[in-house]
C-alpha cells in the first residue's frame, strides 16, 4: 500500500495560527471560497451548500469572513442561501439591480454592483443610497471594474462566496488571486452544480497550502498567470 504523507491538521491550529495560515499573500487580494463533495457537488439535494458542509468548513468560512473587508456574492446565491445583513459589508452582484429580500434590512453595509441598463437601478438607489450602487458596465456588471472600485473604496481583502456563475465570470475576467476550496469526504451523485458554471474557462491553479480534519481537505489554490493590474 502507498504511504499517505501527513497533512497539517486543522485541529492543531488555534485561532491566531489559523489567521496566519489564511493571511493573503499581498493586498489587494480577491479570493473565492467554496465547499464541494469528493464527486464535485457544490450543493446538496436541497440546492444549498449548507447541506454538504461541516464544522471544519464552517470554521474556515467564518475566519475568511472575519479577515475580509467586503463579501462579494451573486444575487442568486443571496436569495438561495438567505443571506442576512452582516458586520462585514456585503456587495451583491446583480444584472437586474434588485436588492434580494433578505438584505432589505440594515442598509449602511450594503453595496449593489450592477449595470447602467439594469431595470431596478432607480428603486435600489432610493433603497440603499446612490453612492452604494455601483454602475459598472452597460448590460452586465464589469467585474474587472468591480475589483477596481472596491479597492478604490479601501477594501483590500476581498472575499467572494459565489455562486458558480459569478465565480466562473470572475475567473474569466482574470481578477481572482486565490480559490479556497473545502472538499468534504462525501459522495452524493445526482445532478448538482459545481463550484463554477457557464461557458468554458481554463484557469491554471497552484496548490499553496492544505489542512486536513477527519478526511475533510481545506486547500488554498493560487491562480497562475494573472495579468499585471496597474490599479492595484
Amino acid at each position: 500500500m502507498g504511504h499517505v504523507n501527513a497533512l497539517a491538521q486543522l485541529a492543531d491550529l488555534d485561532d491566531a495560527a489559523l489567521r496566519t495560515h489564511y493571511a493573503p499573500l499581498r493586498t489587494p487580494w480577491l479570493r473565492l471560497n467554496f465547499v464541494a463533495t469528493a464527486d464535485g457537488a457544490a450543493e446538496g439535494d436541497d440546492g444549498l451548500s449548507d447541506s454538504i458542509n461541516n464544522a471544519a468548513d464552517k470554521r474556515v468560512f467564518h475566519l475568511l469572513r472575519d479577515l475580509s473587508d467586503v463579501i462579494v456574492v451573486g444575487a442568486g446565491t443571496v436569495r438561495a442561501e438567505r443571506y442576512r445583513p452582516n458586520p462585514t459589508p456585503i456587495c451583491v452582484v446583480t444584472r437586474s439591480g434588485e436588492v434580494p429580500p433578505s438584505l432589505r434590512g440594515r442598509q449602511e453595509q450594503l453595496l449593489v454592483a450592477t449595470c447602467r441598463h439594469a431595470p431596478h437601478v432607480a428603486e435600489t438607489r432610493e433603497l440603499v443610497g446612490a453612492d452604494n450602487v455601483l454602475l459598472l458596465g452597460e448590460y452586465a456588471p464589469d467585474l474587472a471594474a468591480l475589483r477596481h472600485e472596491l479597492v478604490a473604496r479601501g477594501h483590500r481583502d476581498l472575499l467572494c462566496e459565489g455562486g458558480p456563475h459569478l465565480a466562473r465570470d470572475l475567473f474569466a475576467a482574470r481578477v481572482v488571486d486565490e480559490l479556497c476550496l473545502t472538499t468534504v469526504p462525501r459522495l452524493i451523485a445526482g445532478e448538482h452544480r459545481r463550484i463554477t458554471a457557464g461557458a468554458p474557462v481554463d484557469v491554471s491553479l497552484r496548490l499553496h497550502a492544505m489542512l486536513e480534519n477527519d478526511g475533510t481537505l481545506l486547500a488554498r489554490w493560487l491562480i497562475e498567470d494573472q495579468p499585471h493590474r496597474p490599479f492595484d
